[in-house]
């Protein structure tokens, strides 16, 4: 996948439903002519032929491809018949007529119109034809595209046949989303095949809700309504966003085409599959590289992962300030001296920065469910936490100054070592939304640990730019410091199950 801004991978990962297209995403785009239906006084051969010359030649539409391959297959009426009339415009496939429409002469000089295209809308055009009716409804039942071909005048055409193509299912369909629907996301169907035809293949990729009955999309739809939506145009998948997002909804939209660039703007992630053209991959947030819901699924997992090391930074941040400012001022009165000199400061953050730097490599889950910012939860967690850490420096610093009787430049080593060993302690309880112990640390976080503690080790018990201190103060506040852990991290889970931040 690629993201064409970086707005994207955050929206990825507050994403909870996703509108697919069926071709290409679900399928394998690997359309093919399985069956072709002759009406009466007329072969397959001439069907295949008409349905060609009503087809573009050389464009990307898969489905025009599909149909002049057939037809060039066929032995029995060649491409060079000279009883196919003669093509003297062409109008290529329209998604809002859903047909394209060739515009001949026959033999006889004659002006004719051949018409290809969804067979609902061929078979508006033509005289009836129960018949194609009966074999079209068999088809689609079979999960098979169904193109009507006719042919005729302007007042009247009438039904040649049909031309079933199949593009089957992908084998990795029904496991992406299953997987989806594991990290709470709610998958549909947009597609402008026929209802009959979306649903096969809905059932056999794991969507076994309803299908949306034709009729226009509703401003009051929900995605638990239904399952599939066909039939649809390009500005009914824009109408349907708008839909879902009224219904509170963070939504995201596959698309292809030029004329789906609306709804791919119009949604909070808009994702172009691989094949799509230009317009639509510039309108959208994400670009596919590869075929299928592989990227999608990627997609939600990096940005919930980025999501959780985005909380992990500021709920760390936020401690570290709540406490940071209150302590210094709680040491200046107590000492009446400054409890930090400037050069200590500067040691303590850099070293602290090196564990927040490596945070970024460190090992975390996904999201189990769809994200979303709660400021003011993220907040009230960090004080509450920062004040326990504040409490736990104070102790350390009262104990310091009233029972062992340390002078000035002692309890400021003192603070230094308290200060990077708390600061250790507040990092690996708010890595885990879990208990402590539920992960493990990548190596990069832990070889960071072991720097910082053998850097400020060796200034603290060197007296290098501080006054020195006794190993067995430095070996009791790191005690303190993982006692303060295990408290923090049940203050923790018990905050993160209360606001329901786990």
């Amino acid at each position: 996948m690629l993201p064409t801004r970086l707005s994207a991978v955050d929206e990825a990962a507050s994403l909870d439903v996703l509108c697919i297209d069926k071709t290409g995403t679900l399928t394998r785009n690997e359309l093919a002519v399985v069956a072709v239906r002759a009406m009466p006084g007329f072969d397959q051969g001439y069907v295949l032929a008409l349905a060609a010359l009503a087809s573009a030649e050389g464009g990307r539409d898969p489905v025009d491809t599909a149909v002049r391959a057939a037809a060039l297959d066929q032995t029995n009426l060649p491409q060079t018949d000279p009883g196919l009339p003669a093509v003297t415009s062409f109008t290529p496939f329209d998604p809002a007529t859903k047909m394209s429409e060739a515009r001949v002469r026959d033999h006889d000089g004659n002006p004719l119109r051949i018409v290809k295209g969804a067979f609902a809308v061929v078979l508006g055009l033509s005289q009836p034809a129960p018949v194609a009716e009966l074999a079209a409804n068999e088809l689609e039942k079979h999960g098979h595209r169904v193109l009507g071909v006719a042919i005729g005048s302007d007042v009247a055409m009438r039904m040649v046949g049909l031309v079933a193509l199949s593009d089957p299912p992908r084998s990795d369909s029904r496991g992406m989303i299953d997987q989806l629907r594991a990290l709470g996301v709610h998958t549909v169907m947009v597609t402008g095949d026929a209802a009959t035809t979306a649903a096969f293949v809905a059932d056999a990729v794991g969507l076994t809700g309803a299908v949306c009955p034709p009729g226009g999309i509703s401003d009051c739809l929900g995605p638990e309504d239904f399952s599939v939506y066909a039939g649809v145009l390009p500005e009914d998948k824009f109408r349907l966003v708008k839909a879902f997002q009224n219904s509170g909804h963070t939504v995201g939209m596959c698309g292809d085409g030029a004329n789906d660039a609306p709804a791919l703007r119009q949604a909070q992630i808009g994702i172009a599959v691989s094949s799509a053209t230009d317009v639509a991959k510039s309108a959208a947030g994400i670009v596919l590289t590869n075929p299928g819901l592989a990227g999608i699924v990627a997609s939600v997992r990096t940005g919930r992962v980025t999501f959780q090391r985005i909380l992990t930074y500021a709920l760390r941040s936020i401690v570290h300030k709540s406490r940071q400012v209150l302590f210094l001022g709680f040491g200046l009165i107590l000492t009446k001296h400054a409890i930090l000199t400037p050069t200590l400061m500067v040691i303590s953050m850099i070293t602290g920065d090196f564990l927040a730097m490596s945070s970024t490599t460190d090992n975390v889950r996904p999201s189990p469910m769809p994200n979303s910012w709660r400021i003011d939860h993220l907040t009230i967690v960090g004080i509450i936490i920062g004040l326990c850490d504040l409490a736990f420096c104070a102790v350390i610093l009262v104990f310091g100054s009233r029972v062992m009787h340390l002078d000035v430049d002692t309890l400021r080593t003192m603070t230094f070592v308290t200060l990077a060993c708390n600061g250790q302690a507040v990092f690996y309880v708010v890595r885990e939304r879990k208990r402590i112990w539920s992960s493990r640390p990548s190596l990069p976080v832990v070889l960071s640990s072991i720097v910082d503690g053998l850097i400020i080790g060796t200034l603290a018990l060197g007296g290098i730019m501080m006054a020195p201190l006794a190993p067995s103060v430095v070996a009791a506040i790191l005690a303190a410091a993982v006692v303060l852990a295990v408290v923090m991290d049940q203050i923790k889970a018990w905050l993160f199950a209360r606001f329901k931040m786990a």
